[in-house]
């Protein structure tokens, strides 16, 4: 019974063992198979690594300020009776926006203006009388300051009748009106912002290690989120003359046209400072570098030397035949600008890359170069239209 138990155990497993072994065995020779079989050729675009000489520049960011600009309040109590401006009014200097109820201040006025013509007549009589040797000359000097003061008490009364309006201390845009008429005034509130908005300045800080090379007069280009790529020049205005000692960074305020008046005081700004040396740069695509966490790179386009030699008839399995292949290659990336970025190290002038179509590409991936539809790049592309 044992006997016959041995003999059925090592006949299955003879019998699982060659199953088994067919199916490694086929397994292996597939992989084989497929290992073998070259990988099917992917199309992407290309380009050639250029040089370029680029100006140099320094990057911030900052914002706008107005040149002029301030909250418009009253400088005393009063109830409006007046409103001569609407939200968004562009004014000159000197233009009446408000008016207070100012009744008694002009009463008082014309009496304190009665009281003035009065002194001013005792001042005439006494001059005739001091010459008629009628009266001394201390009694002529208590003539002439009454009417002195008489006269700064009118000056004093205008101007706190002065008070009783608000007038645009400068040329600019109003925002949005804050007062009625009828409204009880106090001191401080707000009737309106205005601001001066053609020119605008631009505040931004620079590291301290740049500012031997840093001088008013330089150019700069200012972009901002809310118009794309618009890009707006000015030149630096000044310089802080002192260096931030939590930050080590000097203040600097640049001046820009504005005369469409698109640029609002308070936007984010991206700012370069263009300075006056150059330097010479190897650049290709921004779409070219293929961006990771452990690193940038390219896929360079070169001739693969194991590449078999062209087949007699076409394989529609693997589409058209190439002799080309891409090797990925680690760079170290510069400055960026427009379409195109800089590469410090990795690359020569005239190395041609992968230019798009990056995720279906690996190491020693045959590739099907087509630069039929890739638009050219651009150093300053165009703002977007709509």
């Amino acid at each position: 019974m044992s006997r016959r138990m041995v003999i059925m155990l090592l006949l299955s497993a003879v019998l699982f063992g060659g199953v088994f072994g067919m199916k490694w065995f086929g397994t292996k020779q597939m992989n084989a198979f497929l290992n073998a079989m070259p990988a099917p050729a992917v199309t992407v675009s290309s380009a050639k690594a250029e040089a370029m000489t680029w100006e140099s520049r320094l990057q911030s960011v900052g914002s706008l300020v107005a040149v002029n600009g301030a909250d418009l309040t009253a400088e005393v109590d009063g109830v409006v009776t007046n409103i001569y401006f609407d939200s968004g009014d562009k004014v000159k200097q000197g233009d009446l926006l408000l008016s207070m109820a100012s009744a008694s201040e002009q009463g008082d006025l014309k009496r304190l203006q009665a009281q003035a013509e009065l002194t001013e007549l005792n001042r005439k009589r006494s001059e005739q009388l001091y010459k008629g040797k009628s009266i001394s000359k201390s009694e002529l000097d208590t003539a002439v300051a009454e009417t002195n003061v008489a006269l700064a008490a009118v000056q004093a009364q205008k101007g706190r009748l002065e008070q009783k309006s608000v007038k645009a201390p400068f040329d600019g845009q109003l925002g949005i009106r804050r007062v009625n008429v009828g409204q009880y005034l106090g001191v401080g509130v707000a009737i309106a912002t205005l601001q001066k908005l053609d020119p605008i300045d631009v505040d931004f800080s620079i590291p301290e290690r740049y500012l031997s090379i840093l001088e008013p007069g330089l150019t700069v280009a200012v972009t901002v989120d809310a118009y794309g790529d618009e890009t707006y020049e000015g030149q630096v205005l000044a310089i802080e003359p002192k260096v931030n000692p939590q930050t080590r960074n000097v203040d600097v305020r640049a001046r820009l046209s504005n005369t469409e008046g698109k640029l609002k005081p308070g936007l984010f700004a991206t700012v370069v400072v263009n300075l006056p040396n150059s330097n010479d740069v190897t650049v290709i695509p921004r779409s070219a570098v293929n961006y990771t966490s452990y690193g940038d790179s390219v896929f360079v386009v070169q001739k693969n030397p194991e590449a078999p030699p062209p087949p007699d008839e076409p394989n529609p399995m693997m589409g058209p035949y190439t002799d080309l292949e891409v090797i990925q290659r680690f760079v170290t990336l510069g400055d960026a600008r427009g379409d195109y970025i800089a590469v410090g190290k990795g690359l020569e002038v005239g190395d041609e890359v992968a230019s798009s179509g990056l995720l279906k590409l690996r190491n020693k991936q045959p590739v099907i170069i087509d630069n039929s539809n890739a638009l050219a790049p651009k150093l300053n592309p165009s703002p977007p239209q709509g």
